[in-house]
């Protein structure tokens, strides 16, 4: 017995290490490959915090390590916060993207909902249709609606951009929604309609709470892209006291071949902010509204 079983404990236990061999070599990759990524993405925002605390004189000077801040300060950061230009683009930033984020997360709800759950002939072209405008990009898309915000008299407007922004986030947010909206078991709408309810009551009660990971996921989703549009402001917007920050800070810390990089950096930073914030606190949501209404869509 003991010299049949020996050859096979011997090829078990020879498996069994190199299936951990295997393992360790995997993870050892892993690791690698998630530090040198974090070191890519790190990067920039790092170089933009350090020039932030240098002075002109200290960014023009280079003699030393542009990685190293010899005498630290936050004189660019008082110096924007103390503008009022700065503020004004802050405020038409946050006026904009509230407006946005709210029209996206109407329209993309209703949307889904019909589109998920109020099964039509052709609603599932329709749905696949969405998802599709929303790989267009924009570079193509100011054109065309150049020629409509200017025939609405809304150039040069801020509230132009609550127009055209949603063409960024309705379609995507749609169909994170309409994965949501068709996974919820159907027996939900039986029991529903048999209880009286309504389409709109049925939405209401049912569906959003149910949905709420999907309806945070898009509505973060919505936020990040109006925070940060670029392309949409620079075609519309040439008036300074209209601009948001994503083209204000630029726009008037570059004059010519004049550069304030202390203050563009800080600019920089500061214009992230919202955005990090919000992934800070709500970044479980936001990982799993994505994941599911992918899967379940």
């Amino acid at each position: 017995m003991s010299t049949t079983t020996a050859p096979a404990e011997q090829g078990i236990y020879h498996t069994a290490g190199s299936l951990r061999s295997e393992r360790r070599w995997a993870l050892w990759s892993a690791y690698i490959s998630l530090v040198v990524a974090a070191i890519i993405m790190l990067a920039p925002p790092v170089y933009m915090l350090l020039t932030s605390l240098k002075t002109s004189a200290e960014v023009a000077d280079q003699s030393g390590s542009p990685w190293w801040v010899r005498n630290p300060t936050l004189e660019n950061y008082w110096a924007l916060l103390g503008n009022r230009m700065f503020i004004d683009f802050f405020l038409n930033s946050a006026k904009v993207t509230i407006a946005v984020v709210a029209l996206t997360m109407v329209i993309s709800v209703l949307a889904a909902f019909a589109l998920g759950r109020m099964r039509f002939w052709g609603s599932q072209a329709l749905a696949t249709g969405v998802f599709l405008t929303y790989l267009v990009p924009d570079t193509l898309l100011f054109i065309p609606l150049y020629q409509i915000v200017g025939g609405l008299g809304l150039l040069d407007n801020a509230w132009g951009l609550v127009l055209v922004y949603p063409t960024l986030t309705v379609p995507f947010c749609t169909w994170i929604m309409i994965g949501y909206f068709a996974s919820i078991p159907k027996e939900l709408d039986e029991a529903a309609l048999i209880d009286g309810a309504n389409w709109m009551q049925m939405l209401w009660k049912i569906f959003i709470p149910v949905a709420l990971p999907g309806i945070i996921a898009a509505t973060i989703f919505a936020f990040t892209v109006s925070w940060a549009a670029f392309v949409y402001p620079t075609a519309f917007i040439t008036t300074p006291s209209e601009m948001p920050m994503t083209i204000g800070v630029v726009s008037q810390l570059i004059r010519g071949d004049t550069f304030a990089w202390g203050q563009l950096m800080a600019g920089a930073l500061l214009a992230a902010l919202p955005p990090v914030v919000i992934y800070a606190f709500l970044m479980d949501y936001y990982i799993a509204g994505l994941t599911a209404g992918a899967t379940k869509g």
